[in-house]
C-alpha cells in the first residue's frame, strides 16, 4: 500500500484516470478526512467476467424485474449512498474530494452507475470508473435485500456484452467472494491492466433509455442454465 499524501498537490480527473492506468487508485482515512492517499496492493480483488456467481435464488428475482435497473441517472444519489453509514459499516473512504472528483469523472463520461429503484426509490447500486475493456468498481450499496446483487449482475453482464476484459473490485470481501471473485497478485493484475487497456470496449452495451430484461441478464451470466430452462427443464 502506497500512502504518498495529497496536502501538497491538487488531484485532478485527469491525474486520477493516470492513477488508474497504472493500477492505482485513492481513498481516504475517513469521511471527514479531507487528504486522500493511494493504493496499490500486494493482493487484488477482480471478478472474472466468465465466473460470476448467480445462485438460483438471485436469477429468480433478477429475471422477475423486481427492481427497475437504470444506468448513470443519479450519480450523485449513488456516491451519497455508498458514502452514507450502515449496519457493519459505520465510517466510509468516501469523503468530499473522492465525491467531488468522481463527479467530475461522471461528467466526463469516465464514471458510472448502476441503479436498482422500486417505486420511485433508489434501494442499491454501485459506481466505478471505465477505461479502455476495463472497469474499476469502487462501491455499492443496498437498502433492500439483493438489491446490490442486482446492480453487480446487470454490470458483470453490461460488460460481458460490451467487450471488456477486466473487473476490478479493489479488496476482496467474504461477501465478493460468495459471488465469484477471486484475488490475484499486483503483478498479475497489472498485467491484465495492461492488456485490458489496449482493447477497446463499450460500456454502453444497451441504450439507456430502456431497460434491460432480468431474462436477458441471466442468459448472459448463466447461458446453461437458460438452455435447460428452454428445455423445459427447472434451472
Amino acid at each position: 500500500m502506497s500512502r504518498p499524501s495529497s496536502a501538497d498537490y491538487a488531484i485532478t480527473p485527469q491525474i486520477l484516470l493516470r492513477a488508474y492506468s497504472i493500477g492505482l487508485f485513492p481513498m481516504a482515512e475517513s469521511a471527514e478526512e479531507e487528504q486522500l492517499f493511494w493504493v496499490d496492493p500486494q493482493e487484488r480483488a477482480i471478478f472474472p467476467l466468465d465466473a460470476f456467481k448467480v445462485s438460483r435464488s438471485l436469477a429468480k428475482t433478477i429475471r422477475s424485474d423486481h427492481f427497475e435497473v437504470r444506468v448513470d441517472t443519479d450519480f450523485d444519489a449513488v456516491i451519497d449512498a455508498c458514502a452514507a453509514s450502515a449496519p457493519k459499516r459505520e465510517n466510509t473512504w468516501i469523503n468530499a474530494e473522492i465525491k467531488r472528483l468522481y463527479r467530475d469523472l461522471f461528467d466526463m463520461g469516465c464514471a458510472h452507475t448502476v441503479e436498482c429503484w422500486r417505486e420511485g426509490r433508489l434501494v442499491g447500486g454501485l459506481y466505478g470508473v471505465s477505461m479502455r475493456a476495463a472497469f474499476f468498481g469502487e462501491s455499492m450499496f443496498h437498502r433492500e435485500t439483493d438489491a446490490s446483487k442486482v446492480a453487480l449482475a446487470h454490470l458483470v453482464a453490461r460488460l460481458v456484452k460490451g467487450g471488456f476484459r477486466l473487473l476490478d473490485t479493489q479488496f476482496m470481501t467474504t461477501h465478493l467472494a460468495s459471488l465469484g471473485a477471486v484475488e490475484i497478485s499486483r503483478d498479475v493484475y497489472h498485467g491484465r491492466l495492461e492488456e485490458a487497456l489496449t482493447i477497446p470496449a463499450r460500456f454502453a452495451a444497451w441504450p439507456d433509455d430502456a431497460p434491460v430484461p432480468g431474462r436477458e441478464i441471466v442468459a448472459i451470466l448463466r447461458p446453461e442454465t437458460e438452455f435447460r430452462t428452454k428445455k423445459g427443464t427447472a434451472p
